[in-house]
């Protein structure tokens, strides 16, 4: 892998890990639509990191009074204390992914990165996100989020497990159907972000370390800086844009990629070129 392979797909990464547009599903199209090799999904995963080391810099206030909350309760459940309740729907959101995700690495995912099958979800859950934003109401907060919101928010985080899907989309759409904000559903799926993203991410640094492939782990060091980067400047956007607007820019995005990923897929773009 060059310099500049490993820097573009950082920074693709990072600027869409946080937009509702699938971060996953453009790391695998790279590879599909340039002349540069599939970077598999360990350096997907290494990047994915970056991300959400840029997450902790941004909502660091946040994650504080989360940590001094569950250690003022001494690591007992109390949806009493702000901290500690926004931990423990974290940890309850948190849970249904780590399951579908050990599901994944037992059975494999490379049936699951393919053109057509991004085409189809990125097309779908687009529309399913312009539904959610358009008839969702916006009269919750993140505090007024109950045990089985964070539930539902984490189940949906599931399907994110298929490329296209877009983890950060699935969960604002879950978000939005409840009845949150726009900047509070988006600040709530990325600090869901960061559990999910850690445990595969560990589980992959685990991987290479024992495999010794030194060239691999500088790979990933080097790719997660970069990611980072780019992450830091997308948190920065999208939370300046959901102040006045609505996530329309990103549902007409994805239904534009949607579309010429499928009529590529089944042939139909040759025809209507030809």
């Amino acid at each position: 892998m060059t310099d500049l392979h490993l820097m573009l797909l950082s920074a693709l990464q990072g600027l869409t890990e946080f937009l509702p547009v699938s971060s996953s599903g453009h790391l695998i199209l790279f590879s599909k639509f340039t002349t540069f090799p599939d970077q598999g999904l360990a350096l997907d995963v290494a990047v994915h990191v970056g991300s959400i080391l840029a997450v902790m810099i941004y909502f660091s206030e946040t994650i504080w009074e989360m940590i001094k909350g569950v250690i003022k309760t001494w690591f007992i459940p109390n949806f009493k204390n702000p901290g500690s309740k926004l931990a423990w729907l974290i940890v309850i959101g948190t849970i249904p992914a780590v399951l579908a995700g050990l599901y994944l690495v037992k059975n494999g995912t490379e049936e699951l990165r393919s053109a057509k099958l991004i085409g189809w979800t990125m097309l779908s859950f687009g529309i399913l996100l312009y539904i959610a934003d358009t008839v969702g109401m916006t009269i919750r907060k993140i505090s007024h989020l109950t045990i089985l919101d964070a539930l539902l928010i984490g189940l949906a985080q599931c399907l994110a497990l298929i490329p296209g899907t877009s983890r950060s989309g699935i969960t604002i759409t879950m978000g939005r159907f409840l009845g949150l904000e726009r900047r509070d559903a988006a600040k709530f799926a990325m600090l869901l972000s960061i559990p999910t993203i850690a445990g595969a991410g560990f589980l992959v640094g685990w991987e290479l370390y024992q495999q010794g492939n030194i060239a691999e782990i500088i790979y990933a060091i080097d790719g997660i800086t970069y990611s980072f980067i780019a992450s830091i400047v997308a948190i920065y956007i999208i939370m300046w844009w959901l102040k006045k607007s609505t996530f329309l820019p990103f549902v007409i995005y994805r239904l534009f990629l949607g579309s010429y990923l499928l009529l590529d897929s089944y042939g139909y773009l040759d025809n209507i070129i030809k």
